[in-house]
């Protein structure tokens, strides 16, 4: 028999492969479908590339690759019989195991057995050679199969880098002594008690004292007081207050110089006053809640209303109700796709197209967008992963309910570990297991899509819109009008125009004083802004920063105004909810707005130049050096100026000083934090720790300016003349950063040099990649054809910019009335933490997705949405 099989497997021998370091083994998922080994038909892995297939899809591999060998993976889940032991380990068949397959967790090991089953497969006769064999087997098979079985999945590979790192105990843990000194540590309202820091504060578990951290801790800011007094008094441990928890807290060991475990952390906590088990609840769902020592509410949290807590939710199964598992702070990932799966564009390109997807995906379809879309679509939408549980089902679970049981008839849900995998590839944010904003991701997969329809349908169409912008200077009164390409309009919220805002100013009233008092602070009021103030606030003119006028030849007072040019067919509409702490975390605001199900921006729509308005003219700002200012501006160049305390922070970290020093300068002196970032980025250059050395001062005279403020005015005028050029310096920040140059550069010139506003615009508006033509001119000159998508277009709807430029941007246009699709939500305090949930609008009912559930929604929390979708309504 042996020699049988060996001669059986001699044809194949060179085309197995064993498993090398940096090899991916696919053996958890398929490439083109969720089949799993736990699937009814298991899963084929290819002994060649190591790429896993689904019962549906091993034979097109087969018939594309010729590869014959596979290896089947199987596991049988079996329910415990009635009185087995509980936590038994389980059964193994053959003895033999899926080596770090990891366990589903829709199966609680208490209550099912898993048997493990492994063979060898020849295509195209499906020959079977059952597994261990090693007797019978040529040794090469043996150690392919056998390294294949032991090989840690694809994903598993990740995990070191994204998920949390192994924590050790401290030395100090077990012997700290605790000083006598009376301290008590009050619930909330702490402060530092060196300086007026009311965040990223820690508590030296030896005397009390309550302090702020350095910036670079928890990636919060600070002054550094916490390590001074390390310094100065040589107590090891603190400990992260926000951080406190039933389940623990963040402890660090400024003698160690990292985070540590404290084993004895509720005593030590105890000694002064606090409570573990009275701080920080978490939810079902494992993400952060309100702190419960804040007395009693009147008012259900933030986190109940939008997951509509306290309603028993019924799950709806079928097409278009299936839900996306948590993959770890992956929630904004789920509500995305969800989202736009609702769109039939979406679902035509990437599910009406499946056949074709697959049947030209190449040799990888792991690494290919449009097989990885028409895998999420299909999965989201068939149907086939969202099914309702038996009769006899739903009996058992209810007997199991009061038992808290995880039954694996509950809706499971997708885990989309593929695609997360690929659109995050090369992201530094996405790539990790933090929590990430809904809205930058969401601009991240509208440019995944452009950068992958080349030359077929593009599904991000219907989402592109033209903002018109009109400038005019105060004192001339003359105008210009440029377009710029948006697919989002973010909606400012004028907190000044809450309908209760006597209630808001009698909160903060109690609030200062309990401060004050050292009382705990009263139950928070939330703003409720009208929906007709925040349109009011998007329409108002805004000033503009340094304006420059053509017409005085000289800086003066100037005000910009934004219309649509045009109107989606589906229209993004962002509360602009979060704004920048002193420490560059982003922080949420409290407020309600009553969005409407019905909008009719039809009178913002834009009108061009007037009859009676005078044009400005082309001409940009003349640079004018005499030869003093030339010699003070090289002597600046020779000195520069560089915050000298952000560079001993930095160097204390251990960078080079020098390095330091360059990065606080091409940061623009803006912090610690942005010089960090600098660092990281360039820390791999050769000259990374050489001595800061500046180019010579050139003065580059440019053609007239098209716009003092915005890049995209020649997508309005075919003969524009080039735009001013931005400050080099102003570049090299943004650059520094890791954004492109020549996006760095549209960002200036649409934010008229403004550094924060060109950081909000590149996250804001998605980079679109130009012929290698338009890659040469992009540093100076912003063509029409820069803002056109970079795929071809065919559809008739679609028609160029109200200018008649072929050229320029293709959008469809349309009425701008619209009725509501569905939003998305976030609950907690910024878009580094929480979580997200969406609702949409389905067969004319609501329906929540949160996360693996799908259920109809009761009271959809409309108010306290985050993104909004509207759908454009038919003109009839």
């Amino acid at each position: 028999m042996a020699a049988d099989l060996g001669e059986l497997l001699v044809p194949f021998m060179p085309t197995i492969r064993v498993p090398k370091t940096g090899d991916r083994v696919f053996k958890s998922e398929c490439a083109f479908s969720y089949d799993s080994p736990e699937s009814e038909g298991g899963l084929y892995v290819c002994m060649n590339t190591f790429l896993g297939f689904g019962r549906e899809h091993v034979e097109r591999h087969y018939r594309k690759t010729g590869q014959s060998v596979y290896m089947h993976l199987k596991r049988h889940v079996k329910e415990k019989r009635t009185g087995a032991t509980s936590g038994a380990f389980p059964k193994r068949r053959n003895g033999k195991v899926f080596l770090d397959l990891e366990l589903n967790r829709d199966f609680n090991s208490e209550d099912y057995d898993f048997e493990d089953e492994a063979k060898l497969v020849i295509f195209p006769d499906h020959f079977e050679i059952a597994l261990p064999n090693i007797e019978e087997l040529p040794a090469l098979v043996t150690i392919a199969c056998d390294a294949v079985l032991n090989s840690p999945s694809a994903y598993k590979k990740q995990e070191p880098d994204s998920w949390e790192e192994d924590i050790q105990e401290s030395r100090h843990s077990r012997s700290l002594r605790q000083q006598d000194n009376g301290v008590r540590i009050r619930p909330s309202g702490w402060k530092c008690q060196k300086c007026e820091m009311r965040e990223n504060l820690w508590l030296n578990l030896t005397d009390g004292a309550v302090l702020c951290g350095k910036w670079f801790f928890d990636g919060a800011g600070g002054n550094g007081h916490a390590l001074d007094h390390y310094k100065d008094t040589n107590f090891p441990l603190a400990v992260k207050l926000e951080t406190i928890t039933p389940d623990g807290a963040d402890v660090y060991s400024f003698e160690e110089e990292e985070a540590v475990l404290d084993p004895n952390i509720s005593e030590h906590l105890s000694h002064f006053g606090i409570d573990m088990l009275q701080m920080q609840q978490r939810t079902e769902n494992g993400h952060d809640t309100d702190n419960n020592n804040s007395p009693p509410r009147s008012r259900p949290s933030e986190w109940e209303v939008i997951q509509e807590s306290g309603s028993k939710l019924k799950s709806v199964y079928g097409s278009g109700y299936t839900g996306v598992k948590n993959l770890g702070n992956s929630c904004y990932l789920g509500c995305v796709m969800q989202v736009l799966f609702s769109i039939p564009e979406f679902q035509r390109m990437y599910v009406g197209n499946l056949q074709r997807i697959y049947d030209y995906s190449p040799l990888d379809p792991s690494q290919d967008f449009a097989t990885q879309m028409a895998k999420l679509g299909y999965g989201l939408l068939s149907g086939q992963f969202s099914k309702p549980p038996m009769k006899s089902e739903l009996i058992e679970q209810v007997m199991k309910e009061e038992h808290k049981v995880l039954d694996w008839h509950q809706q499971k849900g997708l885990s989309p570990k593929m695609f997360k995998a690929l659109v995050s590839k090369g992201h530094p944010e996405f790539s990790s297991s933090r929590q990430q904003d809904a809205q930058e991701f969401l601009q991240h997969v509208i440019t995944l899509v452009e950068r992958n329809s080349g030359g077929s349908e593009n599904p991000s169409d219907v989402f592109r819109f033209l903002t018109e912008e009109r400038v005019q200077c105060c004192q001339t009164r003359r105008v210009r009008y440029n377009q710029r390409v948006d697919y989002v309009m973010q909606l400012p919220v004028p907190i000044e125009a809450a309908t209760n805002r006597e209630e808001l100013l009698a909160y903060e009233a109690k609030r200062r004083e309990a401060e004050e008092n050292q009382r705990a602070p009263p139950e928070p009021v939330r703003a409720r802004v009208p929906f007709t103030a925040c349109l009011q606030a998007f329409t108002e003119p805004d000033n503009v920063p340094d304006f420059w006028s053509s017409a005085l030849q000289a800086k003066s007072a100037g005000v910009k105004t934004s219309r649509f040019s045009s109107f989606p067919e589906y229209l993004i509409l962002q509360i602009k909810k979060f704004t920048f702490g002193v420490d560059w975390i982003p922080k949420k605001l409290d407020f309600s707005v009553d969005v409407p199900d019905f909008l009719d921006l039809n009178r913002f729509r834009a009108t061009g130049l007037q009859a009676g308005e005078e044009e400005l003219p082309n001409l940009s700002p003349p640079i004018v050096l005499p030869e003093d200012t030339r010699d003070n501006s090289m002597s600046s160049l020779d000195s520069p100026e560089i915050d000298e305390a952000a560079v001993m922070q930095l160097a204390e970290m251990g960078f080079p000083l020098e390095a330091c020093r360059k990065a606080v300068y091409y940061t623009g002196n803006m912090g610690p934090e942005m010089a960090f970032n600098w660092i990281i980025a360039h820390m791999e250059e050769p000259d990374f720790a050489e001595p800061l050395s500046l180019p010579s001062s050139t003065i580059e005279l440019l053609p007239s300016s098209a716009s003092e403020t915005d890049p995209f005015a020649a997508a309005a005028t075919t003969a524009a003349p080039l735009d001013n050029s931005p400050p080099e310096e102003s570049v090299a920040i943004l650059t520094s950063m890791g954004f492109p140059r020549s996006h760095t550069i549209q960002a200036l010139r649409a934010t008229n040099n403004n550094l924060e506003r060109a950081l909000d615009w590149i996250f804001t508006h998605p980079e679109e990649e130009p012929s290698d033509a338009l890659s040469d001119m992009a540093d100076t000159e912003p063509t029409n054809q820069a803002f056109s998508s970079p795929n071809s277009h065919s559809d008739p709807t679609l028609s160029p910019d109200p200018e008649g430029d072929a050229a320029g941007p293709r959008v469809k246009d349309g009425p701008g009335r619209y009725e509501l699709l569905a939003f998305i939500s976030h609950m907690g305090a910024s878009t580094m933490s929480g979580h997200y949930v969406c609702h949409i609008k389905k067969e004319g009912r609501w329906v929540i997705y949160n996360d693996h559930k799908v259920s109809l929604s009761e009271r959809p929390p409309k108010d306290l949405g985050y993104i909004y979708f509207y759908r454009r309504l038919s003109s009839s």
